[in-house]
C-alpha cells in the first residue's frame, strides 16, 4: 500500500531547514571532537584507540570521505507524434507534350 504525503510549502521550507540545521550541527560537532582530543576520547568511552581508529572523526581529519556517484536512470516522457498518411496525387500533368504539325488544341470562336 502507497500513501502519499503531501505538505504544504511552509511545511516543507521547515523540513528542509531543520534537516540543514541537523546536518550543520553534527559536521560542527564532528569537527570540535576532530579538534579537541578529550572530547574525542570521551566519544570513544574514555580512550582513544591507538591501532586502526575507524571512527568519523578520524575520516574527517584525515580527508578520507569517500563519496560514490549513484548512477539513476532518468526516464524522459515519451511523446507520441502521430503521423497521418499523407497521399499525393495530381489532376493535371505539368509536362508538355509537344503535338505533330496539324494538331493543336480546339479553338473556341466567339460568336458575334
Amino acid at each position: 500500500m502507497q500513501v502519499q504525503a503531501s505538505f504544504n510549502r511552509r511545511t516543507r521550507e521547515r523540513i528542509f531547514f531543520a534537516a540543514g540545521a541537523l546536518s550543520l550541527a553534527v559536521w560542527l560537532f564532528m569537527a570540535a571532537a576532530e579538534l579537541y582530543t578529550p572530547l574525542h576520547a570521551w566519544l570513544h568511552g574514555g580512550t582513544i584507540p591507538d591501532d586502526d581508529d575507524d571512527c568519523a572523526i578520524v575520516a574527517i581529519a584525515h580527508g578520507k570521505i569517500e563519496t560514490t556517484p549513484v548512477a539513476v536512470p532518468t526516464t524522459a516522457p515519451v511523446t507520441w507524434i502521430a503521423v497521418p498518411l499523407c497521399l499525393e496525387f495530381y489532376v493535371f500533368s505539368a509536362d508538355m507534350t509537344v503535338l505533330p504539325d496539324g494538331r493543336a488544341p480546339p479553338v473556341f470562336s466567339a460568336v458575334s
